[in-house]
């Protein structure tokens, strides 16, 4: 029997290759064994945080931590709550919703009232038409004093027979109208709940506040209880004429949070859960846009609306639009203007109102008012302000220009309301 033998090849590697490749080997079961810890707090550790894309090392329950690259947004939202969930638990449980209830008498057809109907149809028939209708509306408010005291809207208690308001908790007390000033559109409404464990709105600075600040809205719109919508501030200082309620005198916080009817006197919070501002003033015709009154006005008058004070406005008596020398000239140029005003930049009179202070001392439609009390106006709205922010029965002195003619009038003024 022949044997035969098969000779294997001897394996022969250098000695400084095998060194490499113990050296690498030693390396990875060292990295296994010990991997590099996190910082503290779970931070990023500091040989990773230059990298484009944020690098996390996430301990698993194996204990092997692996590396997951991800966004720094996106780690953040998943590692904190969300602010607006913050804020709305904060300001929430203090958010209401106010029903009211009131009568209005109508006024039969004169068709209906004439004595031939009453022969044909009979008086019984008549009789049975409803001479008044109960008319239901709802709005929201928040709580800012644990004695029951709420905010909201003029609007939403205007003329209420009834106000009745529900708390968040689902308790239901019946509510009175304290005051109302429809100039700000500010009511008061209190409940006697005997309980001092009532939930209060905090309030904020709307001073304080800028555009692109965050904007949450909270109410009761379309009835739907506790609702919560997300925007930004869009602008400041939009005046209630700018709004299309010249009847105001505000100057709104403009968002596009979404108001809708039922949102009315609920609070827009900031980012921090502080009310700076109280929705109102939904446009039938905005599409995306809406206005809340800044908190500030209402801290300023809601202490005088609790104790049933009338909120002073003082007036002049006139309405006016902010005129510019390129807009005069315009005018002037059209054969069919029906005034021709002075080429200046002021406030044109456009009418005068009967017995008013601004009738009272000589002031007539066309008439562009330059300055008060020496300081120069050329918008409506800063007419305004300057006249609201002076006293009852103050005398204001206005250059006027009437024509060619530079005068000074002197204007005594009075309560809005009163007249």
């Amino acid at each position: 029997m022949r044997i035969f033998k098969f000779s294997r090849p001897t394996l022969r590697i250098p000695v400084g290759t095998l060194t490499i490749i113990l050296g690498i080997a030693i390396a990875l079961s060292a990295l296994i064994v010990n991997p590099a810890p996190a910082s503290a707090a779970g931070k990023t550790p500091p040989e990773l945080a230059s990298h484009p894309t944020t690098a996390l090392w996430q301990l698993q329950n194996t204990g092997v931590q692996q590396l997951a690259l991800r966004s720094p947004e996106l780690v953040q939202s998943e590692s904190s709550n969300s602010f607006v969930t913050a804020a709305v638990d904060r300001v929430g449980p203090a958010v209401v919703r106010i029903d009211t209830e009131r009568t209005v008498s109508r006024n039969l057809d004169p068709f209906l009232e004439d004595p031939f109907f009453g022969r044909f149809f009979g008086e019984d028939l008549r009789s049975q038409i409803p001479r008044q209708e109960r008319l239901r509306g709802q709005g929201s408010g928040f709580v800012i004093d644990r004695g029951g005291i709420i905010l909201t809207n003029a609007h939403v208690v205007d003329k209420a027979d009834r106000v009745t308001v529900t708390l968040n908790d689902g308790r239901i007390f019946p509510g009175e109208v304290q005051g109302t000033d429809e100039v700000t559109d500010l009511a008061v409404v209190k409940i006697n709940t005997k309980q001092t464990d009532l939930p209060v709105a905090a309030l904020g600075d709307s001073d304080a506040v800028k555009v692109g600040d965050w904007a949450i809205a909270v109410g009761n719109p379309l009835g739907f209880d506790n609702t919560v919508t997300l925007g930004i501030v869009s602008t400041l200082k939009r005046s209630s004429a700018a709004v299309g309620i010249p009847d105001k005198r505000l100057d709104f916080i403009q968002t596009d949070a979404a108001i809708n009817p039922g949102n009315s006197g609920g609070p827009l919070l900031n980012g921090r859960g502080e009310v700076i501002g109280i929705n109102t003033a939904i446009r039938a015709d905005a599409m995306g846009i809406g206005f809340a009154i800044p908190i500030n006005k209402a801290k300023a008058i809601y202490a005088q609306l609790a104790r049933g004070e009338q909120v002073k406005h003082p007036f002049l008596g006139i309405q006016m639009v902010a005129l510019t020398p390129e807009i005069a000239r315009e005018n002037n140029a059209d054969p069919n203007a029906p005034l021709i005003v002075p080429e200046v930049a002021g406030v044109l009179v456009m009418r005068v109102l009967p017995n008013t202070p601004a009738e009272k001392a000589g002031i007539r439609k066309g008439d562009v008012i330059v300055q008060i009390d020496s300081q120069t106006v050329i918008t409506a709205e800063q007419l305004q302000n300057l006249v609201e922010n002076s006293q009852i029965g103050q005398t204001l002195k206005l250059k006027v220009i009437r024509g060619s003619q530079s005068k000074v009038l002197a204007v005594q003024t009075a309560q809005l309301r009163d007249s």
